[in-house]
């Protein structure tokens, strides 16, 4: 049997090899390939880490031979030798996962300097201090990242050092001081190990290699690759390459630097430098370094070769590149390149500039653009520069920053959020009676829910931050305060959250505004060229729905009526048809209620004409627009206990009845959309007119109208669809025949039972158009509780790899999304050209998108703000899938 290739030199890779050298080997060989000059190395490979990972660290068949064979072609090629006394080879020991993980897995540089090297490297380089600066390097990495000794150990014995010496900075110690120093991090390493570690520089070559294995699952790098969807079962490679060194005096440095400035994309010098140093002295602050064209008056030669190559590099990878790099005795080196992590804003300026500039075209500009990192740009931000450390985080439920002061109910902050003040509402989790309290916010944070609760589609819809299910936040309603980690925040007290990470900050930080400019609408103009996809909007009030159109929506695809029935001004209406004894009395409500439609209606349609817009019906339960039972309970008894006005305790007496009757202990899967509207035909009746009616009023006043459809929800059966189909044809003919006008319309359905994808071909005789409901289809397909799930077992199922994503946040593609796939299939044979799309909060998630655009979709619907990161995943899903 073929023994598996373990090692590569650097002459056998390329960048078609990334996969398997990890980013920063492929980088390293492609840079050689072309001509760049990067100091010799081998590299362990990717397969290697994840063959010892699943072996108990344990390393596989031929790996230590083939690292040892790795070795000897590098000292043959170098001339050096490791551990030699007379011509030492000193090497790094570093990182290399496919995706770019900086700063997240360790390093070891120097490896090979000791007792027996040490005089020989400072008689080779003519500078003793260098020798023993790179010996006490040395000691401190490999007896944190091998040996695990805490890193502070060293830290103190310098900082010690340095105050006994009087030197402001590492540089300022001589050769005899690092000499000295070097003594006693030896004597400490012992006495934390107990013994002697091992001096055998192979052995230690070994050991430095395992320890960047196993650096692949520390707590940071499991948090960074959770945080970027990067699957643990990748690995990372091991780079072992030649030392060059930037601590060897002041013809020698040490820098990093990008091709074009990471936080505004313009191509301008962007970068860092110090001389007399190693890479970790610029990277963690150890010294102050300084801005990269100061290197032109100290290292002339080397800055420009520098500037040339860094040109060479981006035009190679045709992107913007971040580069190491270190000049050893003028002579420049690269040590890394890749594709620079950059800010929402860099990124889209970048990728239209690039167009201009013939470097890539429209369409490689699409797939260069994060669709997430638009969402950045359209919201306001916490300043990158900010330093304040987190009381907690909980879920980035809906993108963005806010600052406010506390609010603990939706009554209080709607009052003070109107009269100007800037509000935080806190809630353990949100109800639709809170929205008037959430749309005058800055920001939502509460204690339950998740990234699809009722807050966090809320505020999505708005574009209001929010943070849900903050683990450990204690909150007290009455009291107005909510305790973090101990310390007690009132409604004086001020917070701020970022939506974007889930982090909450006491106080106020500074928040820079969203930055849409040319770039942005150019990227947006592109992706609309190439997309398939429709994308509309989920709204249900003018703001939004005007915001949805500002922002690029071809219409609306969900339009939820159950929060125009939440509006104070509407709910003793509702409850008033609610508590009907009979259909008399529920008639004279619904009369009430039809004219407050249709103006939310008008106003819609005003906003969208020339547009479609689906309207669905009421879906929530009844019991949703009444009192909370317990509370209501408690209310009569207390009427009763105060003798209070009989007729008031009679009313109340009736609401609790009313409440206990319709109370279910599955509301979600209970009496609700259709079936509500089986048992009171009037309430879709009402509605059909309201819809109708508005539409008409919009054509007569404004010369045109939307493109009016008719969504009924929660369908399992196609008797179920005849008969509500037939209840709203006839109350919309009717309106017609009042009206003595007509108009296009359309009726559908909502697919969110699996029974609806099931039998779509069924289902489809009766239906015009399907809209997938796929939040409530992953509860029903998947069988779990959303918002019980994501506060209980779906975290660790992420965490530990169960599932890849939160199915509420990214479709399960391959379970839920057979049933999407199933109703396309089966309405499509029923209907050849049934138009279909899906109104979840997965129409703005990418790669639910990139499957939607698979199956055959028509259109995606999502929150206004996350429109345009929609049309970009679009146009993305149609190139990849060409």
């Amino acid at each position: 049997m073929t023994e598996t290739k373990y090692v590569y030199d650097l002459s056998e890779g390329d960048i078609s090899l990334k996969p398997l050298l990890g980013g920063k080997g492929a980088n390293l060989a492609e840079m050689n390939r072309i001509g760049v000059p990067v100091p010799d190395a081998f590299t362990v490979t990717t397969q290697a880490c994840v063959d010892a990972m699943n072996n108990n660290s344990e390393w596989p068949d031929g790996l230590a031979d083939q690292v040892a064979a790795g070795l000897a072609r590098l000292e043959e090629r170098t001339g050096k030798k490791l551990g030699s006394a007379e011509n030492p080879l000193l090497v790094s020991v570093r990182s290399g996962a496919v995706f770019s993980m900086p700063g997240m897995m360790d390093t070891i540089l120097n490896l090979g300097i000791s007792d027996e090297t040490v005089d020989a490297v400072a008689a080779l380089a003519d500078n003793e201090r260098f020798a023993w600066d790179c010996y006490r390097r040395f000691i401190s990495m490999y007896g944190e990242v091998v040996e695990g000794i805490e890193p502070h150990v060293f830290e103190d014995a310098l900082t010690q050092m340095k105050e006994r010496k009087g030197a402001a900075q590492d540089t300022d110690l001589t050769a005899e001081d690092l000499k000295e120093l070097t003594a006693e991090f030896k004597e400490l390493a012992n006495e934390a190990l107990g013994g002697h570690w091992t001096t055998d520089p192979r052995e230690q070559l070994n050991r430095a290699v395992n320890a960047v294995f196993s650096s692949w699952l520390n707590p940071r790098a499991e948090v960074y690759r959770r945080a970027n969807g990067i699957s643990r079962d990748l690995g990372t490679a091991v780079n072992v390459q030649q030392m060059v060194f930037g601590n060897r005096g002041e013809t020698s440095a040490t820098g990093v630097c990008f091709s074009r400035n990471p936080s505004t994309g313009v191509k301008e010098l962007y970068g860092e430098f110090l001389t007399n140093a190693q890479g970790e002295d610029v990277v963690a602050g150890i010294r102050t370094p300084r801005n990269l064209e100061e290197m032109e008056g100290v290292l002339p030669e080397a800055f420009r070769e520098l500037l040339d190559t860094m040109e060479k590099l981006e035009l190679h990878n045709k992107d913007m590149q971040d580069m190491e790099f270190t000049i050893e005795d003028r002579k420049l080196y690269m040590l890394q390149t890749r594709n620079g992590k950059r800010t929402a804003a860099a990124a889209v300026k970048t990728a239209v500039d690039m167009v201009e500039e013939g470097l890539i075209t429209k369409e490689e500009a699409i797939l260069r653009v994060e669709p997430d990192q638009l969402d950045a740009l359209l919201h306001p931000a916490i300043d990158p520069n900010n330093t304040a450390k987190a009381i907690v985080k909980g879920l980035p439920a809906s993108p963005g920053a806010a600052v406010g002061a506390l609010s603990f109910d939706a009554d209080d902050a709607a009052e003070r959020g109107k009269a100007g003040e800037k509000i935080i509402l806190v809630r353990y989790e949100t109800t639709p009676d809170d929205i008037h309290g959430v749309m005058v916010s800055q920001g939502v944070l509460t204690a339950h829910g998740g990234m699809t609760s009722h807050a966090a589609v809320v505020a999505r819809g708005m574009g209001i931050t929010c943070v849900a299910g903050a683990p450990g936040i204690k909150i007290d309603p009455l009291g107005k305060t909510v305790t973090i980690d101990g310390v007690a925040y009132g409604t004086s007290d001020v917070l701020t959250l970022n939506g974007s990470t889930g982090e909450v900050f006491a106080g106020a930080l500074e928040l820079v505004p969203p930055s849409i400019n040319e770039d942005f609408q150019q990227v947006g103009a592109w992706a609309d060229e190439i997309r398939r996809l429709g994308v509309r909007a989920n709204a249900e009030n003018f703001e939004d729905a005007s915001k949805a159109r500002e922002l690029g929506a071809e219409g609306i695809g969900l339009a939820r009526t159950e929060h125009m029935f939440m509006a104070a001004d509407r709910l003793p209406a509702v409850r008033k048809m609610i508590l009907a004894e009979n259909e008399e009395q529920r008639a004279a409500a619904l009369a009430e209620i039809l004219p407050m439609q249709q103006k939310d209606f008008e106003a819609i349609f005003t906003a969208m004409k020339g547009l479609p817009v689906t309207v669905r019906l009421l879906d929530p339960p009844l019991h949703e627009f009444l009192p909370n039972l317990v509370e209501q309970s408690l209310l009569v008894q207390k009427l009763e206990l105060t003798g209070a006005d009989e007729a008031e305790v009679a009313a109340e007496r009736a609401t609790l009845a009313q409440v206990k009757r319709l109370h279910e202990q599955n509301p979600m899967l209970g009496t609700r959309g259709c079936r509500l509207a089986m048992l009171y035909p009037s309430i879709p009746d009402m509605q059909a007119r309201a819809i109708i009616k508005a539409a008409l009023a919009v054509l007569e006043r404004e010369g045109e109208t939307v493109g009016v459809e008719i969504m009924i929800p929660l369908v399992a059966f196609e008797s179920e669809l005849k008969t509500q189909r037939e209840i709203v044809v006839a109350a919309v003919e009717d309106e017609f025949e009042k009206a003595g006008k007509k108009l296009d319309y359309t009726v559908g359905t909502m697919i969110e039972i699996p029974r609806a994808a099931l039998v779509a071909n069924e289902i489809a005789n009766q239906a015009d158009f399907f809209s997938f409901g796929t939040n409530d289809l992953t509860q029903t397909g998947i069988g779990i509780s959303r918002d019980d799930a994501e506060a209980g077992f779906l975290g660790a199922y992420v965490d530990n790899e169960v599932i890849k994503a939160n199915p509420f946040a990214s479709l399960d593609a391959t379970g839920v999304g057979q049933l999407v796939q199933i109703g396309v299939e089966k309405g499509r044979s029923t209907k050849p050209n049934l138009k279909t799309g899906v109104c979840g909060e997965h129409g703005g998630d990418p790669a639910s998108i990139e499957f939607f655009n698979s199956v055959g979709l028509n259109y995606v619907s999502c929150s206004p703000f996350r429109v345009p990161i929609a049309r970009l995943a679009a146009a993305q899903a149609a190139l990849k899938q060409k």
